[in-house]
């Protein structure tokens, strides 16, 4: 397995920590609001649960999600028997080419720039790896000898929009030939959809949009994080629906491996995904932060490319990402280098909208100041 990308910060993570205002750490999309009464009070309401979970979700939370799904983002045609809840959805990534039966002789396509996770997972289950961000870029020549079988196709291939790191919206035509290409070919879609809710200046589409998939969801998985429109990264709350006879595969192995969303997040589950205000709220909170820190990055000297949706902006100064992140820490400001998620990113980093209002006000004004001075001991010499 790679290292974990975020234990190689240690250094800039310590500069930054030194900053006499103390760190303001934008490097991990960690929800930092407090979650809404209406969800701690069903978490509460439910406590009282010695029997197991059900694997496949209570009726109520899958007829929540269906009906959220639809409200928020123009899903429709969603049967709630095709909806599974999972521990977190950085779970069910790390964990889905080994619950589809994938192994040596499978190959996964994960975006150019990407969430870790997606070649981790595929890590896991001894499949091979192909990074590519364009159908052209998966040819017969491509593919070959990296462990596809005999027609050249990967088996599973993974979208995501809005994007993490770079928050790219694809468009509706591009999904379309991506539905188109993998349907002919026989590939399952996983379509991280976690920031789905997040649109700035673009309007993000779900691949099980009808305009999409034309209301077909034959081979296609949308998957669904409460944490960060709902600040549950805490309580590991998120859902996978698409597919009912992929759907049913994955419950039936996870009903052997014991993967259970326990009752009480399931009954705040149904809470969060019923209650749209607290979402907006949400929403409203990172759009301000958004419209802070954006243009106090640009004048500051930096680019920012793509950021149409998401948690994220996407920035460069045309330099090493790691000369970027020392700059940045010289300001108590600390960020996430664009290596970590693919070769692309090696000028790039990554900064995050998820922290307080205090912090991100801290971030404005420290862009626009020289490094903060180094505190050294003085030492009386008599």
């Amino acid at each position: 397995m790679p290292v974990f990308p975020w234990d190689t910060l240690a250094d800039v993570t310590a500069a930054a920590r030194a900053h006499p205002d103390g760190i303001v750490d934008l490097s991990v999309g960690t929800p930092v609001d407090p979650v809404a009464p209406v969800i701690r009070e069903a978490l509460a309401a439910a406590s009282s649960a010695p029997g197991y979970p059900t694997t496949h979700g209570t009726p109520a939370l899958r007829e929540s999600a269906v009906a959220a799904l639809r409200r928020r983002y123009g899903i429709t045609g969603v049967d709630p028997a095709a909806v599974l809840p999972v521990i977190g959805t950085k779970e069910l990534i790390a964990w889905l080419p080994t619950l589809l039966g994938l192994g040596a002789s499978d190959t996964v396509v994960v975006p150019e720039l990407a969430y870790p996770t997606y070649e981790v997972g595929a890590l896991l289950s001894g499949s091979a790896v192909v990074r590519a961000d364009s159908l052209t870029q998966l040819g017969p020549s491509v593919l070959s000898g990296l462990g596809a079988s005999g027609s050249s196709a990967p088996a599973l291939l993974y979208i995501n929009s809005p994007s993490n790191p770079t928050g790219k919206v694809l468009g509706v035509e591009h999904l379309r030939k991506v539905v188109e290409w993998a349907r002919e070919r026989g590939v399952l879609i996983a379509s991280d959809e976690c920031y789905l809710g997040l649109g700035w200046d673009a309007a993000p589409l779900s691949v099980l949009h009808p305009d999409v998939c034309g209301g077909d969801h034959t081979g296609l998985l949308a998957v669904h994080s409460l944490s960060k429109t709902s600040s549950l990264a805490g309580y590991r709350a998120g859902f996978v629906a698409g597919d009912p006879a992929v759907v049913a595969e994955l419950l039936a192995v996870r009903k052997h491996a014991g993967m259970m969303v326990p009752t009480p997040i399931q009954a705040a589950m149904v809470a969060a995904l019923d209650d749209d205000l607290h979402e907006q709220e949400q929403r409203a909170r990172y759009q301000r932060r958004r419209d802070l820190l954006l243009p106090a990055l640009q004048a500051a000297g930096f680019t920012v490319d793509h950021s149409e949706a998401g948690l994220y902006l996407w920035v460069t100064r045309g330099e090493p990402c790691r000369d970027t992140l020392a700059w940045l820490a010289q300001r108590g400001i600390l960020v996430a280098p664009g290596e970590f998620y693919g070769p692309r990113g090696a000028q790039h980093v990554r900064v995050a909208l998820t922290a307080t209002d205090e912090r991100i006000a801290a971030a404005v004004q420290r862009l626009g100041l020289p490094p903060a001075p180094r505190v050294i001991d003085v030492v009386e010499v008599h």
